[in-house]
């Protein structure tokens, strides 16, 4: 037996853990968020000796320091036997806390500030007059007091952050600062949550809200309709559509909106013009040529800059490479990486672009309420954040989606990896490393929202080929027609785009082939490309089923949308559901092999060919319409070259739609846990939420294939599985015998 690995195994087996949960210790005794706490090591012999008095914080002994998550837990793992001291860092202050921890022994610690978080309601009439006996109703107010000030007289009030429900309002002249009141508007049952946030002891300042911890208070009221009241005359009525309660997966579904917002080639240009056009040259200068490895990695490789690595075997194409590690830049760190505040993603948002450092996507919900009211959706209680939709692993350290939890729980014997390979000691010494098995965290907890139905699109637009149709020209390369539409396409070496072109070229061999991406389009979609390039395929393994079920969901999302504007009945979800999960079940069978890095790296590709294609040189060399209104600048010079070539005449508007419209569908439906859903809310929030996505992509793929998905939705009958492709080549020979 190795004797490293049993080395390993036994230093494994001395560590121990503590488990913390904290607690309001008055009031309805509820979990305390996203509160500070602080690990120190102590050198006493027996926490009987502890004195929490006279013990006084020492930096050199501090061990770690972590946050509560939303159920008020923190682990503290991995912990050497001994002695340790906890210390709550926020108000209410409370004695530090002595804890031994034992070899291999879990430690669980309770924490219990004195907070007092509780809920007081006073009823008052119309008039104001004090309502004793009757049930309040509709039209009296409420008035609601959080009475924490008289619990704790050592908290420091004017920084408590106390935040209502809607409608609320602070009532001025109470003894009782946090009083407010609110005319009751709506009848029924309903729940009050009142958060209330606790700042730092250190603090000397007003905290940033990302510094408080918080606990809530809640409390169930019941309030009765209004009195009716006689009334004559004309009596107008009107209706609305049938309310539906909230779920996470609405922030989770805002967040892959947001995501792919900002994979756009619009914001991807803008990033490209600020590097090329409005950067700082100061700037940029210095980051091209310093060194960007980490310490151990510097000593690994030496001191090397971008400037002096090569990482294609060619010169002369350092505005290329330049314009290939940017685009590569701009996809990791807005490819969509969804739980905020992690340490992967804080990493990430490090990236530098040469012009500053690049910032990922808001995936907070504010701005996207106003999406969320015209969709007839409800917005998130209290301004929850994206990460309630993610659940907590077993060890209570990492927060991921719920599908990926369930895929975890499958893997309880493989330990999870929280460092990659890197460049270390152990490997320069020839040593083997402890980490070369297990799950990669970064997967697990951040997975990229990409989806390889957006390159597939934007391929059968003919993107890819008109690349190719220009690289061939440039090259000399005459096409195979009698008349080459390109013969006058000359490039002087005096405008950027010559150079750029010859390194676009000179790099062909590092680029994916039609053959690769098609066997993955094939792999994940059961869509296939035609071509002599791709006549050869021979797949060992197809989605046969996917287009059936993804356009069979899409024609019970157009009969939901016809009952759910109906506002005299209420919309029936349910088949919406199990279309989910049909589709949910087809795609994660396809989430292997390549289904990690290539949709990514064809995502890279070819934003780097539009961005080409938007170049201003092409605007001389192509006769593009100018009155067309394109949304994104590259599109023109594709339709032009289309025109040219004699291929299809659909807009590749109609093409970037599909792409744009499917990947948003299909990732909401490829990491969301459908498998274990039975209740009809989740899909009919997800219908709502994505009828323009839906609708969009029904319209864009009549267009383009002239088949309607949603034609005769009542009607019992098989939707058209037939193959794009197919569709695409027959209107093809049709425009070509019309011509």
């Amino acid at each position: 037996m190795d004797t490293k690995s049993n080395t390993n195994s036994t230093k494994k087996a001395r560590t121990g853990a503590i488990i913390v949960s904290v607690s309001d210790g008055g009031g309805n005794g509820g979990a305390v968020t996203n509160a500070e706490l602080s690990l120190y090591a102590t050198d006493i012999k027996d926490c009987k000796m502890f004195d929490c008095i006279k013990w006084q914080a020492n930096e050199e002994e501090l061990k770690d320091t972590r946050r509560t998550d939303s159920e008020g837990y923190a682990t503290f793992p991995n912990l050497d036997p001994g002695m340790y001291v906890i210390c709550y860092g926020h108000y209410p202050e409370i004695d530090p806390t002595c804890v031994p921890v034992q070899s291999g022994c879990i430690k669980d610690v309770c924490l219990q500030p004195v907070i007092g978080a509780s809920i007081d309601l006073t009823y008052l009439t119309k008039d104001c007059k004090l309502l004793t006996c009757p049930q309040p109703q509709v039209g009296d107010l409420v008035q609601l007091t959080i009475p924490i000030q008289n619990t704790n007289k050592n908290l420091l009030w004017d920084k408590v952050s106390v935040k209502v429900p809607r409608g609320f309002r602070q009532e001025e002249g109470q003894p009782n600062p946090f009083t407010y009141i609110k005319r009751i508007t709506q009848s029924g049952r309903q729940e009050l949550l009142v958060s209330i946030g606790l700042p730092k002891l250190s603090s000397r300042s007003a905290d940033s809200e990302s510094d408080f911890a918080v606990v809530f208070a809640k409390q169930d009221v019941h309030w009765d309709d209004e009195t009716p009241l006689p009334v004559s005359g004309n009596i107008n009525v009107s209706m609305t559509r049938a309310e539906t309660s909230f779920t996470p997966d609405i922030a989770f579904w805002t967040g892959i909106r947001n995501s792919t917002e900002a994979l756009s080639f619009n914001n991807y240009l803008r990033f490209m013009d600020v590097i090329f056009y409005g950067g700082d040259r100061n700037k940029v200068s210095p980051l091209f040529e310093q060194n960007r490895f980490t310490e151990k990695e510097k000593r690994y490789n030496g001191e090397k800059g971008l400037l002096s690595r090569r990482f294609l075997p060619f010169t002369d194409t350092d505005a290329y490479r330049v314009v290939k590690a940017a685009t590569e830049a701009f996809v990791m760190v807005n490819c969509g990486n969804l739980l905020p505040g992690s340490d992967s993603v804080q990493q990430k948002s490090k990236v530098s672009s040469g012009c500053g450092d690049l910032q990922p996507f808001d995936n907070s919900l504010n701005g996207d309420n106003a999406y969320l009211d015209r969709r007839d959706l409800p917005a998130p209680p209290n301004g929850d954040l994206l990460c309630n939709s993610f659940n907590r692993d077993y060890l209570g350290k990492e927060k991921i989606l719920p599908y990926l939890a369930v895929i975890r729980q499958k893997l309880p014997d493989i330990p999870i990896k929280l460092e990659d390979f890197g460049v270390t000691d152990d490997l320069k010494s020839g040593q083997i490393a402890d980490n070369c098995f297990g799950i990669l965290q970064e997967k697990l907890a951040n997975p990229c929202m990409l989806e390889l139905i957006w390159s597939y699109w934007h391929e059968e637009g003919m993107l890819v080929q008109s690349m190719n149709a220009i690289s061939r020209r440039f090259q000399n390369m005459r096409a195979p027609n009698a008349h080459d539409p390109l013969a006058n396409l000359e490039m002087n070496p005096l405008r950027p785009l010559n150079n750029l072109m010859w390194g676009y070229i000179q790099d062909e061999q590092h680029r994916l082939t039609v053959g690769r991406r098609n066997g993955e389009y094939t792999h994940l979609y059961g869509l296939q490309l035609e071509g002599k390039a791709v006549q050869n395929l021979r797949p060992a393994d197809t989605r046969s089923k996917f287009l059936e079920g993804f356009h069979h969901l899409l024609r019970l999302c157009t009969v939901f949308y016809k009952q759910d504007d109906n506002t005299t009945v209420k919309a029936d979800a349910f088949p919406v559901l199990n279309a989910l999960k049909e589709v949910h079940l087809i795609l994660s069978e396809g989430a292997h092999n390549q289904f990690g890095d290539l949709p990514s790296t064809a995502r890279i590709e070819m934003l780097m060919q539009q961005w080409f294609l938007a170049r201003p040189e092409f605007r001389e060399f192509l006769p593009t319409r100018i009155m067309v209104a394109y949304p994104e600048p590259w599109m023109d010079r594709v339709d032009a070259l289309k025109k040219l070539q004699g291929w299809t005449d659909t807009s590749v508007l109609h093409f970037r739609n599909l792409g744009m419209f499917g990947e948003q569908l299909l990732l909401s439906i490829r990491w969301d846990n459908w498998s274990d859903e039975y209740e009809p809310v989740k899909a009919l929030n997800w219908a709502r939420y994505h009828r323009p996505h839906a609708q969009g992509y029904i319209h864009a793929y009549r267009a383009a294939t002239g088949v309607d998905l949603s034609a005769d939705p009542t009607v019992n009958t098989r939707v058209d599985s037939t193959l794009p492709s197919l569709l695409l080549q027959k209107r093809l020979a049709t425009q070509q015998r019309a011509s």
